[in-house]
């Protein structure tokens, strides 16, 4: 994994996967974190493209799913930019932590695990986490 940094973002790049669906899923999560603020301007599709090496078709095709998302709006002769709309952001973070509890709930169900069992790993999980010992 190659991490590069384009246009003020910070990438991290494997060369295995899609590069667009990288940069797609990359920004994505940035926004949802906060890492990219509201209104922020995008670098171009041409700069980041540049600055990561690579086809400035990929980049672009990770802008267009973006806007599609309505997590980056087109501003006529001005760029690209994240959207000014928290209700958005915080619309599109819930989707995807409804998704990622999905996947996580179905792996767990092809271990055989119990609803009980998932409740104890997590449980000891976040004591460990808080500096306690596991229950």
């Amino acid at each position: 994994m190659d991490e590069q940094q384009g246009g003020g973002l910070r990438f991290h790049i494997d060369f295995s996967q899609p590069l667009y669906e990288q940069i797609l899923d990359q920004v994505r999560s940035s926004i949802a974190k906060g890492e990219i603020g509201l209104g922020d301007k995008m670098p171009s599709v041409r700069e980041l493209a540049q600055e990561l090496r690579m086809n400035p078709n990929t980049v672009m095709r990770a802008y267009q799913e973006l806007e599609r998302d309505g997590l980056t709006e087109k501003r006529r002769g001005q760029g690209t930019y994240v959207t000014s709309s928290p209700e958005r952001v915080q619309t599109f973070r819930t989707d995807l932590a409804a998704k990622y509890i999905d996947a996580f709930v179905s792996q767990m169900a092809s271990l055989g695990l119990s609803w009980d069992d998932v409740e104890d790993y997590i449980r000891r999980k976040h004591s460990e986490e808080q500096g306690g010992q596991p229950i």
